[in-house]
């Protein structure tokens, strides 16, 4: 400010110039009562976050886009972690892709799956259906889980179908399935009578209240 002052005394002397075309040619600066030096003032962009004013220096450049983030405050898309790390209002770059959120799992494609899984690994989802069959057939008709009686449904009417057929192949491929051996001998005999002349539909899921302690909706399927 010393030489800015000297050379305003030292054209002032210049018969070519006066102190008031001087003052009328300088830019207006903002007094400050504080200091008594004048200084410059820069406004601070609005996009800076209020705590980087103090810690980061001033960075004023001729050309620079005006790109305003919604998602980050101020900050550039390139400090994504430490915008993470010093703020505590972060919760997640929603706005920059895209976030799968389906109950915390991945579900593939069902390639397949013509039978609901029924919570159990395919050894004993198989072990489970063999034996609701089973029941089935011997009681004629049971109470389950309704998922548990869609499941089981097309089973039944497969081995009544072998019952129709009658021969030793069909008979091999029952005992092989139903686990008692008494129940087959006792299908295969009644079976011809009973459903000859019907094709199909062997069996009723009839729905029932829910059930107690875990309100799993219950069912009864019996026989037709």
């Amino acid at each position: 400010m010393a030489c800015f002052g000297n050379a305003i005394m030292a054209t002032s002397t210049d018969s070519r110039w006066s102190m008031t075309s001087l003052r009328a040619a300088l830019p207006s600066l903002p007094s400050s009562s504080s200091s008594s030096s004048a200084s410059l003032c820069f406004p601070v962009a609005a996009t800076f976050p209020p705590s980087s004013s103090s810690s980061r220096s001033l960075r004023i450049s001729q050309t620079k886009p005006k790109s305003v983030l919604k998602s980050f405050c101020g900050l550039s898309s390139q400090n994504l972690l430490f915008f993470a790390g010093s703020s505590s209002e972060f919760t997640g770059f929603d706005n920059c892709f895209t976030i799968i959120d389906n109950g915390g799992r991945v579900y593939a494609m069902r390639h397949g799956r013509r039978v609901p899984k029924l919570n159990r690994p395919p050894d004993q989802r198989r072990a489970l259906i063999r034996g609701l069959t089973t029941q089935l057939l011997k009681y004629g008709r049971i109470k389950t889980t309704r998922a548990r009686a869609s499941a089981i449904r097309k089973y039944v009417d497969k081995m009544i179908t072998l019952a129709k057929d009658g021969s030793l192949h069909k008979r091999r491929q029952a005992l092989g399935f139903i686990y008692e051996k008494q129940i087959v001998h006792a299908l295969f005999a009644e079976v011809p009578d009973r459903y000859g002349e019907r094709n199909g539909g062997y069996t009723r899921i009839i729905r029932t209240l829910p059930r107690r302690g875990d309100n799993a909706p219950m069912a009864y399927i019996e026989l037709v």
